[in-house]
């Protein structure tokens, strides 16, 4: 698919090709718009319309409207991860972890996700078949209710503040209504709707109205004789005590059939006492009361059973067994009707064994799976850091507040470096950080991973150890479309050329230049990665002038380390020099004999055949020359070793930095043995150019003045 990019900082137009699910290489010098063009995708991708904008070209900041930043062609892409300095600033190297959530990435796998889900599922109906247990909930409820009255123990007795002893302490007042009361019988004993606590609230609000007058407050007859009797309502009966009393009824009532006769019985003569309750009769509750407690415990722990960690489901068998139930050992409760109850349940709760030992199954198995996750995780980063050289372990460890943690040691030194930043140094800690985000990739599994100049901090074995780890198998970045952009040549060599076999299917490699705004591509195939003898016969072979051809073979003799008479000859030339010189052994300078130079001048003419010394030294002895030779080179590089000529001339060393990249494109003691051909693909950066063209305009006016 093919990438449109406009006016996105230095770039003003240009397209890139990026192959699905494969390493798309970008190799490029700096100041081409790798970043840019990273961000530009992220930004377009991402939906990030300010982040775009944000990449407008300074020079055309007045004129926005007509030169918006625009990419296109991104149509199939929906996500993107990017790895760069952010990325590592925002996610490795936490405080506690190596990076960011260390559980989703190494442990939490598609595999996890499934069998977490089995799992949950089972839990889910085993916890069900009792939290939605109406009987159960029903009993649960009853039973509390029941307990409740009792209020808070004390140590000797019950508590006079409890609802029983404030209901119940003095007998049961509405069944044993005092002598001369009788007649409020049927409003004292009225207990639905608690309007017997209703009816005693109005006859103590009313009695402040008895003082008005010697009628009635209601119906203004007389109740001169009825007085007394009225106040003395108010003097036995309290409203909050009927209410405590009404609701132990409801509440001893509620739970009644769950007793045996002679405990109902029992009960029944204690709720109908008509004094004060006895001692005899408080134990006999608080024995009820702490078997019904015990029974509403089991109950109640039954209803909420489940679990936290892997290591409570070995459990949970053992409890669902000791929650099982035996009647026959209670005193108060072995009754028909609990039976009734109990009997279902003790059934369901042996129907759900089965399902706990299909669960204790599920989690073995999620268990062993962790284990075998992070064994081949750790294995394998670890594998890579000692193959790298890199004195480093790791480890995934269990946490309780993130799951697992990935954490670092030195070598197998048990304690966890915290401070990784002061300890790595910044090759290491890129190279680590590199591999966390393949990690990660693998869990986010984004349209398009975009590598932005990851590598150049590396050596070369750390480059490829690097590279084959990230692409060597299904998993991790293979298969999985990869733009990685670079400045570092080395990558494409190992990935075009000296493990194409490794690579060959899995990656393209190409070279992006940026020239006056124009973004350009050049794919790079491995017959492209030459040695340089190749380079320097093919471009002695195919350039028309003899100068570009002597550029090329004086770098041949100097690759080869051949620096005999030819050497000499062919640098007296690029020295400029009328009589050629050669260095005696004393270091001072001679001129060459008659033989060196036909020795010489034999041996360059078996290159090129219409070689002579003079006629060269005369076609470049001139700075008008020279201009036009510049004018008429073919590439860039050509024109950097003419311009370099011109130096000679003119005395002018020019600047420091512009002269330094010159000399090392003159010399090949920076090279690689493998090379792009520099008639080929444009590796000098334009600016250098700028600078040579402004000094060739700058003599080519001398000379017109």
């Amino acid at each position: 698919m093919r990438i449109q990019i406009e006016n996105c900082n230095v770039i003003d137009s240009g397209s890139i090709d990026i192959e699905p699910r494969k390493l798309n290489i970008k190799y490029a010098i700096n100041g081409t718009g790798k970043s840019t063009i990273a961000k530009a995708i992220q930004a377009k991708v991402t939906g990030n319309e300010d982040g775009l904008k944000q990449l407008l070209p300074f020079r055309y900041e007045g004129d926005a409207d007509e030169h918006q930043p625009s990419i296109s062609g991104l149509e199939d892409f929906h996500s993107v991860q990017i790895f760069n300095e952010d990325y590592v600033n925002q996610y490795v190297y936490q405080p506690d972890e190596l990076i960011k959530d260390s559980f989703t990435i190494f442990v939490k796998t598609p595999d996890y996700d499934r069998n977490m889900a089995e799992i949950t599922h089972l839990l889910e109906n085993i916890t069900q078949t009792f939290q939605s247990d109406s009987d159960l909930n029903t009993l649960i409820q009853i039973l509390n209710k029941f307990i409740e009255g009792f209020g808070k123990d004390t140590q000797k007795d019950f508590s006079a503040s409890s609802p029983l002893m404030r209901g119940l302490g003095k007998g049961n007042m509405i069944q044993n209504i005092p002598q001369g009361l009788e007649s409020y019988a049927p409003y004292l004993r009225h207990t639905e709707g608690a309007k017997n606590v209703a009816w005693i609230k109005w006859q103590l609000n009313g009695k402040d109205y008895l003082e008005m007058a010697d009628q009635c407050p209601y119906c203004a007859g007389s109740i001169e004789t009825a007085r007394s009797k009225i106040t003395r309502v108010n003097d036995v009966y309290n409203a909050k005590s009927i209410e405590h009393l009404d609701h132990l009824i409801e509440a001893y009532n509620d739970l009644m059939p769950y007793f045996p006769d002679d405990v109902q019985q029992k009960l029944h003569e204690i709720l109908n006492n008509v004094s004060n309750l006895e001692d005899e009769q408080k134990r006999y509750l608080k024995a009820i009361k702490e078997e019904v407690c015990y029974l509403y415990d089991k109950l109640l722990t039954l209803k909420l059973i489940g679990f936290r960690s892997f290591n409570e489901v070995s459990q949970i068998e053992n409890n669902l067994r000791s929650k099982k139930i035996d009647l026959e050992t209670y005193r108060y409760l072995n009754s028909e009707q609990m039976r009734n109850k109990i009997n279902p349940l003790n059934k369901r709760i042996d129907s759900v064994l089965t399902q706990t030992r299909l669960l204790q199954a599920k989690v073995g198995i999620q268990q062993s799976l962790i284990r075998t996750v992070i064994n081949e995780n750790q294995t394998e980063i670890n594998d890579f850091l000692k193959y790298s050289g890199y004195h480093y372990t790791v480890s995934i460890e269990k946490s309780e507040s993130k799951g697992y943690r990935l954490l670092l040691h030195y070598e197998n030194h048990p304690n966890t470096i915290n401070s990784v930043q002061t300890h790595l140094s910044y090759g290491e800690r890129n190279a680590l950080a590199l591999l966390l985000f393949m990690y990660s990739i693998k869990r986010e599994t984004p349209d398009i991973v975009i590598l932005d100049d990851p590598i150049s901090s590396f050596d070369g074995n750390k480059k490829f150890a690097i590279m084959n780890m990230l692409f060597k198998k299904p998993g991790h970045l293979k298969g999985i479309t990869v733009l990685l952009l670079t400045h570092e040549f080395g990558t494409v060599i190992d990935t075009v050329n000296t493990m194409s076999h490794i690579f060959s299917t899995l990656s393209t490699a190409s070279f992006l230049s940026t020239r006056n705004g124009r973004l350009q591509e050049q794919i790079i195939r491995k017959s492209d990665i030459m040695i340089y003898p190749d380079i320097a016969k093919k471009d002695i072979e195919e350039s028309s002038n003899i100068l570009n051809k002597l550029i090329y073979l004086r770098r041949l003799f100097e690759y080869q380390n051949e620096k005999g008479p030819t050497w000499d000859l062919l640098s007296n030339i690029f020295h400029i020099r009328e009589v050629p010189m050669k260095k005696a052994d004393d270091g001072s300078m001679r001129p060459m004999t008659e033989e060196e130079v036909a020795t010489a001048t034999n041996c360059i003419k078996l290159h090129i055949s219409d070689f002579n010394y003079q006629t060269v030294y005369h076609s470049l002895s001139s700075i008008s020359s020279l201009i036009s030779l510049y004018d008429s080179a073919e590439t860039n590089y050509e024109k950097l070793q003419i311009y370099r000529l011109t130096q000679k001339i003119n005395r002018d060393c020019g600047e420091r930095v512009i002269q330094k990249f010159i000399n090392e494109t003159y010399h090949v003691e920076s090279d690689y043995i493998f090379q792009l051909d520099p008639r080929v693909y444009d590796t000098v950066p334009q600016y250098i150019i700028d600078i040579c063209n402004q000094t060739i305009n700058e003599l080519r006016e001398t000379q017109r003045a």
